[in-house]
């Protein structure tokens, strides 16, 4: 009977961890598909079609007739032939696949492990709190889609973003719950003592430079000011200058994000230094190699976000920065968790 509870929770914990590697998978290919401008390809939901890609030229053409009537084709697109359509409705298509498995991969193992009275009610809770994300998530997507198909060449920013940081709500609830099991504890996330908020202001910080990240993304901001650690030829870009006081809030200003994005970065390494340097002082003997880990991470994903920005956005490059500010969340959650009590 023990034996058959522990296979039960073994098998629970290789469905999280499975989870986990999915979003982290459709995060990278949803990054590749904003970055290859593919996420319009595909004009209608399709809940319950589109599961199959075209089989004929003649379902082809009629994908690619809807994408003729959107602002991106008349404005952007108007030389693309069917075979370049083809690549980004396919990067498109691969993003809102995984998506579909991402749902019924998470929901049928749930129900199992509901009905099977073996896995722990607090654990179970979260899940499905994680389903709910999960489905607002393909809500969101559709919501940020349709917000490109009128007017502009591009999803809204603000949308952007939202859809982003749900996913990374989504990877972080997985990965706190996969780090809890894997040391046989259930640590709550929201503890809010002194020295926690410093820890958890640090994952704050983090998840505010991933939206803006996604603004400068959503915005193709990064197509400006490409040089470092001058904006052009001073700190300040020239336009940023002429604004005034009220309008430093305009996040639809390319190179105010921009702006922002890079000293956001700037703060979270300092903040990240001062907090070493309080572990180091507090002689936190069990932080060490989780600190050494995310000053690690942060420096990586510096380097390749400078290098981006320097090669004209090169799409790896681009990419591989996404990859590691996944890696930069993971780090500091776990850095938390091996404080928290």
């Amino acid at each position: 009977m023990v034996s058959h509870d522990k296979k039960i929770n073994d098998l629970f914990l290789y469905w999280i961890i499975s989870s986990l590697i999915l979003v982290f998978l459709i995060i990278i290919i949803g990054g590749l598909t904003r970055l290859t401008n593919s996420g319009l390809s595909i004009t209608e939901w399709e809940l319950f079609f589109g599961i199959l890609p075209p089989l004929n030229q003649e379902t082809w053409l009629t994908y690619f007739e809807e994408y003729k009537k959107i602002p991106q084709f008349k404005l952007l697109n108007n030389n693309m032939n069917l075979d370049e359509f083809k690549i980004i409705f396919y990067w498109e298509y691969i993003h809102r696949l995984i998506a579909r498995l991402i749902g019924l991969f998470f929901l049928l193992p749930l129900i199992y492990f509901y009905f099977c009275n073996k896995v722990k009610i607090k654990y179970l809770v979260i899940c499905l709190i994680v389903f709910s994300l999960i489905l607002l998530q393909g809500i969101v997507g559709w919501y940020m889609v349709k917000s490109g198909l009128i007017n502009v060449i591009t999803v809204s920013h603000y949308r952007l973003s939202l859809h982003l940081s749900i996913a990374f709500i989504i990877i972080s609830i997985l990965y706190w719950m996969i780090i809890n099991i894997k040391n046989k504890t259930y640590k709550n996330f929201f503890i809010f003592s002194k020295l926690n908020l410093i820890f958890l202001f640090l994952i704050l910080l983090i998840f505010l430079q991933i939206i803006f990240g996604a603004f400068v993304s959503g915005l193709d901001a990064g197509n400006i000011y490409q040089t470092w650690p001058m904006m052009g030829s001073s700190y300040f870009p020239d336009d940023i200058l002429k604004i005034q006081l009220k309008e430093l809030l305009n996040f639809n200003n390319h190179s105010l994000v921009q702006f922002y994005h890079r000293n956001l970065a700037y703060l979270i390494t300092f903040y990240i230094f001062v907090l070493s340097f309080f572990i180091y002082k507090k002689k936190m003997i069990k932080l060490y190699n989780s600190m050494k880990l995310i000053i690690f991470t942060l420096f990586l994903q510096i380097i390749l976000g400078i290098f981006t920005l320097m090669s004209g956005l090169n799409i790896f490059l681009a990419s591989a920065h996404q990859i590691t500010s996944v890696l930069l969340v993971f780090s500091a959650i776990n850095l938390y968790f091996y404080y928290v009590k």
